[in-house]
């Protein structure tokens, strides 16, 4: 489990409990990497703790922060799991969809599997500019980049160790866009995801800037459709 940590001392060692707990209720082996991204707030000074304190808990420091899709590879790299997860911290997904998300990989075998705000069966909160901007983005990703997902940058995912190995240098995407980059890849590879519906609720202010990181992602999207036609 890889949980992306950029100044989050205040909630850092009560979320790591809280997936301690939900993965050892269905697992007797995981290990918790906290891949910390340049943090401010003194969250590598807790992490570090919590990486002394428990021995399931690994601590990946970056001086500068290099964006969360860079984070992410980088912890990865560093993980030893057979099925590799990662959730955001703030927990806006609820835990109990966790064993799911990783059964649809480790049992079911699925090569990906992605939290999906966007399924009919799916219980979300958030407000009505950011709910009506993810519709968007989504259909504009499906649309453009043949995407079958229908939410594609939703903060909990799943991943065969292999399949994932394989795509992560091919992945140009350092911050956001990196979750949409990895599902649109592995679509195009023919790799077989499964969305599950989840609740979801928006605990706490965002780091996602509304307007300038949309725009960002719009971009990304239009570099990754070019960089797509010209190797087919």
């Amino acid at each position: 489990m890889v949980l992306p940590a950029y100044n989050e001392a205040a909630t850092l060692e009560t979320t790591v409990a809280k997936v301690a707990k939900a993965l050892s209720e269905f697992t007797c082996a995981y290990e918790i990497i906290i891949a910390e991204d340049g943090s401010t707030d003194g969250t590598d000074k807790l992490a570090a703790a919590l990486a002394e304190r428990f021995p399931y808990v690994k601590h990946i420091h970056r001086e500068k922060r290099l964006g969360r899709g860079n984070a992410l590879k980088n912890a990865f790299k560093q993980s030893s799991g057979k099925v590799l997860v990662y959730m955001d911290l703030d927990l806006a997904t609820d835990l109990k969809h966790l064993k799911p998300l990783v059964e649809a990989v480790a049992v079911e075998g699925y090569d990906f599997a992605t939290g999906s705000r966007m399924l009919p069966e799916s219980d979300v909160e958030r407000g009505f500019t950011r709910n009506l901007a993810s519709k968007t983005y989504n259909f504009m990703v499906r649309t453009l980049l043949g995407s079958k997902v229908r939410d594609h940058q939703c903060g909990f995912k799943a991943f065969r160790r292999e399949p994932l190995m394989r795509l992560l240098d091919e992945v140009e995407a350092g911050h956001w866009f990196w979750d949409t980059e990895i599902l649109v890849r592995a679509h195009c590879k023919g790799y077989r995801i499964k969305e599950i519906p989840v609740s979801w609720r928006s605990g706490r202010e965002t780091k996602v800037r509304l307007l300038k990181d949309s725009m960002s992602m719009f971009r990304q999207a239009l570099k990754l459709w070019w960089r797509l036609k010209r190797q087919r």
